[in-house]
């Protein structure tokens, strides 16, 4: 059997592969890895594996690859990704050693960075640039150039001691200790504060002095993150979202020609040139360590090895009794609650912010933000963790359509919102009895700053965490499989590893931690064949 004959390539089918043979024929096949999960990090161990002479079974639930980081078409001729929206943590030696760029891998830098327009009227545009970001800070809040520039530096002196370009980033490889990262750091103090202890309150309360400055930038340390800004360690976020050096360009985020889910179509297809088998709507019913995994329609697959790239809860499900005790506990321990809301949304034109008026101006290249007031970031966190929709939801805007014509409609724009705080469970009723007004909510947050807001959204698709959760299989629809706080990162975050004989994970859940960055499949491929190769010594 040669199951890889004639596979359609993922990016010409935008991940829509199929079955490459029947299921039975897949069982008949001796297997020495199975992947549960074609996510981008499970598409990229895969690659790793086969690369490496492994025999390795990819099994996706659902019809099209890439799990949160996809595209799919939410209104007609429009693609989008649902989930993931941007690039910039993923790791260039996975886009180097899977050889991305050769398959089609193209992106544009989000260069012109964060612009946050204020109730007051005034604006402040953030370049990535810090040459022209500097003079931008010059002309908002002048007594806060110093204070910007020494915010800005110990994020990359903290960068350049743990994540130097190379193979001395600390994210390659096994997670290092408290010490180890210490040792790197040496005797910054600030340094240490950011990585490990400060709110982002505390973080910008330090070094800059304009209030709106400061919430210019709270939201950057909780994305993602079921905690207010003014909450321990939410620092650490923003170095997280920061530490990347996407071509070789350090904290630069970016756009993806076609999409983010172009990643995961083009890993799948790394994964098929190496050997991998990739297969999709087979649904896993439950994994049995050192054995193999049992399908839902009743049919059963062996391997010696098997690594899951779902949610650490998921997996749990899927191994049931066969799970380790003190491991499940561990699990059950991470909080994995999401409280994001994303909005796909269908524009006749791109916003027309009031502090700067235009609808094709330098901002729509870049990132923007819907800021809330410290009082609103409270009361909006405070909303959703009694089961409510606050008033106003902290949004931040992406513009796929400005970078990439093709994704809509001539005429028409994308526009990705990514907004919190949303509940996961309602105090009163569900999502779908809440989905309108979430939808209302947000874009009356991004309205207070526009003037064609709401009027400019021909349609828009509202996916709360527990949508996320049924479309993605993220457990608690939390984005990064568990979170990222300090108490769950570094060498807190779990292992590739698992005390299960055989059994492995390669999510997001593992380290170095959440977003597209890849490196985490690598990390678990890695492993893998360190122990395949110890056992064969034996």
């Amino acid at each position: 059997m040669t199951p890889t004959r004639g596979v359609e390539s993922a990016v010409d089918c935008l991940g829509l592969i199929g079955l490459p043979a029947p299921v039975r024929e897949l069982a008949a096949t001796r297997w020495d890895a199975i992947i549960v999960g074609a996510g981008h990090n499970g598409l990229a161990c895969a690659a790793y594996l086969a690369r490496a002479g492994q025999r390795v079974l990819v099994l996706e639930s659902r019809p099209r690859v890439g799990g949160a980081c996809t595209v799919e078409e939410p209104f007609p001729g429009v693609r989008m990704s649902p989930c993931a929206y941007l690039a910039g943590l993923l790791h260039p030696i996975v886009i180097e050693e899977l050889e991305l760029p050769r398959r089609g891998f193209k992106w544009t830098p989000a260069s012109n960075g964060l612009f946050v327009p204020f109730l007051d009227g005034s604006s402040i545009q953030l370049w990535d640039d810090d040459e022209a970001c500097e003079a931008e800070v010059r002309r908002f809040a002048p007594q806060d150039t110093d204070g910007w520039k020494a915010m800005t530096d110990v994020i990359r002196r903290l960068r350049d001691a743990l994540r130097p370009a190379g193979k001395r980033d600390l994210w390659l490889g096994p997670a290092p200790s408290r010490e180890e990262i210490e040792k790197r750091i040496g005797n910054d103090k600030e340094a240490l504060a950011v990585l490990f202890d400060w709110s982002m309150a505390e973080y910008v309360e330090h070094y800059l002095q304009d209030e709106r400055l400061q919430i210019a930038y709270l939201g950057q340390g909780v994305i993602g993150t079921n905690a207010s800004p003014f909450d321990a360690g939410t620092a650490s976020i923003r170095f997280h979202h920061s530490s990347g050096r996407l071509g070789g360009m350090p904290g630069m985020w970016g756009y993806v020609q076609g999409g983010m889910g172009m990643v995961s179509f083009y890993l799948c297809d790394a994964a098929h040139e190496a050997g991998a088998v990739v297969a999709a709507s087979v649904p896993v019913a439950r994994i049995l360590p050192e054995e193999g995994v049992l399908l839902e329609g009743g049919e059963r697959i062996s391997a010696p090895v098997i690594i899951s790239n779902a949610d650490p809860r998921a997996t749990l499900k899927l191994l049931g009794n066969a799970a380790d005790p003190a491991w499940r506990s561990r699990v059950e321990s991470i909080p994995m609650q999401g409280c994001t809301v994303k909005l796909n949304v269908l524009l006749s034109e791109l916003p027309n912010f009031l502090a700067r008026p235009g609808t094709r101006e330098p901002h729509h290249y870049g990132q923007i933000n819907a800021p809330l007031t410290k009082a609103e970031w409270k009361q909006s966190f405070a909303a959703a963790q009694a089961g409510e929709l606050p008033e106003h939801l902290w949004c931040e805007l992406y513009f796929q359509s400005a970078h990439d014509a093709g994704v809509a409609p001539v005429g028409q724009h994308t526009m990705s919102v990514f907004a919190q705080y949303v509940p996961y469970k309602f105090a009163e009723g569900n999502w779908d009895d809440h989905r309108d007004e979430a939808r209302q909510k947000a874009l009356a947050s991004i309205g207070r700053f526009c003037s064609n807001i709401p009027g400019a959204v021909l349609d828009a698709q509202v996916l709360g965490p527990p949508d996320i959760e049924s479309k993605v299989g993220l457990t608690g629809g939390h984005i990064f499989q568990g979170e990222c706080l300090p108490q769950y990162m570094w060498s807190n975050r779990l292992e590739s590893r698992t005390p299960m004989p055989g059994m492995y994970l390669c999510g997001a859940c593992t380290y170095p931690g959440g977003s597209v960055i890849g490196v985490n499949g690598r990390n678990a491929a890695m492993t893998v064949l360190q122990d395949v190769a110890s056992m064969q010594r034996r």
